[in-house]
């Protein structure tokens, strides 16, 4: 070892460097700055600090100031300048190289995670690596919103970092998929995803987070994604307002979507005689979801509908003579309000079914 304890090998030939310079006053010329680039790079990727590389470089000018060099200090001054430069334009460029490196491997490994495209032996193996054990449950959030977020832009930087910083002693991944910006945690820990969603709100407008259950093993991984997905495609698909959406408390929607025909029927029976009224069943369901939301309290839905309450006492009247089915009764909303949700996940009345 030598200067700063870096080895010779990266020093080499900068002695010889000095000495000519302080003999002819020339500066370095490509080749030259070019060789201590590749010093540089191959003492990062040696695993050699960039202050200790300069330290050295800096050493061993001051041990071996040529004793010529006081007739032409600058001349000298500045080789050193353009030799520590390029060692550390070479350092950094190593740097890139494996950061660009470390990111496709997380990105692919992210790819068979979310797909369980990868044999489970391996990919469990693989996931230590990024903190992740599978012999525990995870679970998944989601962040969406109206552009694409991707790894290293101002969101998903702003994100992981809030995150690192928080939680330095927990297994968490934070990556893009497909536009999205996906944390897995461990499920136990709610924490975290409950920050995700926080920081994802803070960092753009309009983002929309959903939370899969916790699932075991990695397969759970993907489970729980997709079910993060889900609400978050349901979620447009009948206008919900986050911020924030939980897969458990969405069960009922999948559970009304796995019979199709079993919901279409619904719909049409319980809300089919409103096409009769003047305008159509549009109003009306309008009405009915703006009802149940409220609570079923008339003054909180006229206010949502921008209506008196007289106004929507006369619509709620309307519905059930219609449909035979009066809102307010208890026994028969329950069927109003299932066939309600029915239509807004077939978007009935715009489409036919």
């Amino acid at each position: 070892m030598t200067a700063g304890e870096v080895p010779e090998e990266y020093l080499e030939g900068y002695a010889r460097l000095l000495r000519e310079v302080a003999e002819t006053g020339r500066r370095l010329d490509r080749d030259e700055l070019e060789a201590r680039r590749a010093l540089g790079e191959r003492a990062a990727e040696s695993g050699f600090g960039l202050r200790a590389v300069v330290r050295a470089y800096l050493t061993r000018t001051r041990e071996q100031w040529p004793p010529t060099a006081g007739r032409t200090p600058d001349q000298v001054l500045a080789a050193v300048e353009q030799a520590v430069d390029a060692v550390a334009e070479g350092y950094e460029r190593a740097q890139r190289m494996a950061i660009r490196q470390e990111e496709a491997v997380r990105r692919e490994f992210v790819d068979d995670l979310l797909h369980g495209r990868s044999d489970l032996g391996r990919l469990a193996a693989r996931a230590e690596r990024f903190g992740l054990r599978f012999s525990r449950a995870h679970s998944v959030a989601v962040a969406e919103g109206p552009d694409a977020i991707e790894d290293g832009d101002a969101i998903s930087r702003t994100v992981e970092n809030s995150l690192t910083a928080r939680f330095t002693d927990r297994r968490i991944l934070v990556a893009s998929k497909d536009g999205r910006l996906v944390c897995v945690a461990p499920g136990e820990q709610k924490d975290v995803l409950h920050h995700f969603a926080k920081q994802a709100h803070a960092a753009a407008d309009d983002i929309l987070v959903a939370v899969g259950r916790p699932h075991p093993g990695a397969g759970g991984v993907v489970h729980s994604y997709e079910e993060a997905l889900g609400a978050l495609s349901l979620a447009e698909r009948m206008g919900m307002e986050g911020p924030v959406l939980y897969a458990a408390d969405l069960l009922v929607f999948p559970v009304l979507g796995r019979d199709r025909q079993a919901l279409e029927d619904l719909v049409r029976s319980a809300l089919g005689p409103l096409e009769e009224a003047r305008g159509g069943a549009g109003p009306l369901v309008e009405t009915l979801r703006a009802y149940f939301d409220a609570g079923c309290v008339s003054a909180e839905a006229a206010r949502r509908l921008n209506l008196s309450v007289r106004a929507l006492t006369y619509r709620l009247e309307r519905i059930h003579r219609l449909t035979g089915a009066d809102p307010s009764d208890p026994l028969r909303r329950y069927t109003l309000q299932t066939a309600v949700i029915g239509a807004r996940m077939l978007d009935w009345p715009s489409k036919e079914i």
